[in-house]
């Protein structure tokens, strides 16, 4: 049956992306075939709607063409397999500075008992929680996982730096600590080392003023890989940021792998170098974007899976449905109806019929009518309301009308014609376009991100 399987997944690595083979199949087995209902083992409950409405058919006849009958194909979440969800606030662990943690790189990176290579580990300040396990695949950020996954398997090639950025709270820690965790389970020797950008110009500071910067400087020379997270942190710090440049530029000339996180690109950190923006994105950058409705449910049945709770389907679509800012909120708020269903002896769906529950992260909700969107929005750029509504192209003009439309159907909730009625355009179909123009800029558009932030605090504040 082995065979069988590797041979379909081989025929299947031919007509798809090496991404999407690596996201979707790399983790899959054969079951069983009896009578022509193909059973295949999949991770978690997101992989089984994305292949069976993405790859079903593909799957069906790369089967068949191995001597497979085929009538039904079920995909089946394993017990030894499932992903499970962890917290993924940053949990600081090992000696409490950068200086002190590399001094006990020194040494420690040889074949060696179970309980030393923990120590090991603790000592790289990665935290052995994160894992590509426990992270959960979906479309927000399936492609970064594959670059992981390809970085693991070949660090400081192909994606080398490997440059992941996103909004807080959507899992680019776990993924890159992740990351580290693998490569020294994979290889004791290789000397990983974890640490956010804050961390970094602290300790470099602090080595200055003692006059230990050389000795600073020399440590990270004998790294494998470096993780550096937050390194929006890093404005207004150009003595560190010479130093990480130097730094760099070392490790990279000796194929030493780099990753670096951060919520926006090097180039929309205003007081960031020009040469390290350059660098850092060499080989790409690469988002974690907000989790769509379908991501959402996945992890939360992953959370629920992991901890052995009990929550109706339609309890988790109703969660998903109502958290919209980033995955930290979405467990937040799934923890506390669990809370509270234990509290009060009801189940989670009990909770939220019976008004016992308001969910909504959407926003800082307060009631908000679809005239005081279209005034503040005017507002802010310099505009009368009727400016606004009026049928000019004027760039300026034409960006706050789709900033309205954009805020009127994911704040408000209105329909696309209800949308077009508020600001006097013909038909859905403008709104469509503009919605879905916001909505593209906002992944690469820090700026713009910010000025919605700040018309959203400006009608909740």
């Amino acid at each position: 049956m082995y065979d069988v399987w590797k041979n379909a997944l081989a025929e299947i690595e031919q007509q798809i992306s090496s991404a999407n083979y690596s996201t979707w199949f790399q983790d899959t087995s054969l079951i069983s075939t009896q009578d022509g209902d193909v059973k295949i083992n999949v991770k978690n409950t997101f992989y089984v709607k994305q292949l069976q409405n993405r790859y079903y058919d593909i799957i069906k006849k790369a089967l068949e063409n191995n001597n497979v009958k085929v009538n039904t194909i079920t995909f089946e979440v394993q017990a030894s397999t499932k992903h499970k969800v962890r917290p993924r606030e940053v949990i600081r662990s090992g000696p409490s500075s950068i200086s002190d943690q590399i001094n006990n790189l020194r040494g420690s990176f040889h074949p060696q008992s179970s309980s030393s290579a923990a120590k090991t580990i603790s000592e790289t300040g990665l935290n052995q929680k994160y894992t590509l396990d426990t992270f959960i695949v979906g479309s927000n950020n399936d492609l970064a996982f594959s670059v992981a996954k390809s970085i693991i398997d070949s660090p400081g090639t192909r994606y080398n730096p490997f440059f992941l950025y996103g909004g807080p709270g959507l899992g680019k820690t776990h993924l890159v600590q992740a990351i580290g965790n693998e490569l020294v389970k994979r290889n004791p020797d290789y000397r990983v080392f974890y640490t956010p950008i804050s961390h970094f110009y602290s300790d470099f500071i602090d080595a200055i003023r003692n006059g230990k910067g050389k000795e600073f400087y020399r440590k990270f020379q004998k790294l494998d890989c470096l993780i550096i997270d937050d390194f929006q942190l890093i404005v207004n710090k150009d003595k560190s940021q010479e130093e990480f440049f130097n730094i760099f530029n070392d490790l990279y000339q000796l194929n030493k792998q780099i990753i670096v996180t951060s919520d926006r690109l090097p180039s929309q950190i205003k007081t960031v170098d020009e040469r390290l923006a350059s660098r850092l994105t060499w080989a790409g950058a690469f988002d974690i974007q907000l989790p769509k409705f379908e991501d959402k449910c996945a992890i939360l049945r992953a959370k629920a899976e992991q901890i052995g709770a009990e929550i109706e389907p339609e309890a988790i679509e109703y969660i998903a449905e109502n958290v919209n800012t980033n995955i930290r909120d979405l467990e937040g708020e799934f923890s506390a109806i669990l809370l509270m269903s234990d509290v009060r002896g009801l189940t989670p769906l009990e909770l939220i019929h019976n008004g016992s529950v308001n969910v909504n992260k959407t926003s800082k909700m307060r009631p908000v009518l679809p005239k005081q969107v279209v005034d503040k929005v005017a507002k802010f750029y310099n505009l009368a309301p009727d400016e606004l509504k009026s049928k000019s192209r004027v760039s300026h003009i034409m960006l706050a009308r789709q900033v309205a439309m954009f805020l009127l159907s994911k704040e408000l909730g209105l329909s696309t014609n209800k949308v077009a009625s508020e600001v006097n355009v013909k038909d859905h179909t403008t709104v469509m376009h503009g919605i879905k123009k916001i909505e593209k800029c906002l992944k690469l558009d820090f700026n713009l991100r910010d000025q919605i932030e700040e018309i959203k605090g400006q009608l909740y504040g």
